[in-house]
């Protein structure tokens, strides 16, 4: 697991966004949400929420799975960075 993955708007922008040399509108109206909306996602602002990652599986960018993967990974990451309090383990027999 990477200890600083990039946020997956991030991504979207520069692996697919720019690559497809599309414009922020284009691909909003494509996916039939607003264009501060996808703005927001991809200003890393906004998380990869299940409904856009759906929508970009229905439009052939990857799987939602993945995209859901990525944000999963990105916000573990930003959690991870911020102090935790002290827990104890549970004395669990079988581990969940």
């Amino acid at each position: 697991m990477m200890k600083n993955p990039p946020h997956p708007g991030e991504l979207l922008r520069e692996d697919v966004i720019n690559e497809l040399g599309l414009s922020v509108k284009e691909v909003a109206e494509h996916l039939k949400i607003s264009r501060v909306s996808l703005s927001r996602v991809l200003n890393q602002h906004a998380a990869i929420s299940l409904d856009l990652a759906l929508r970009l599986e229905m439009a052939g960018i990857s799987t939602a799975r993945a995209w859901l993967a990525m944000q999963l990974n990105y916000d573990l990451a930003q959690a991870r960075k911020h102090r935790q309090p002290t827990i104890e383990r549970l004395g669990l027999v079988n581990n969940i």
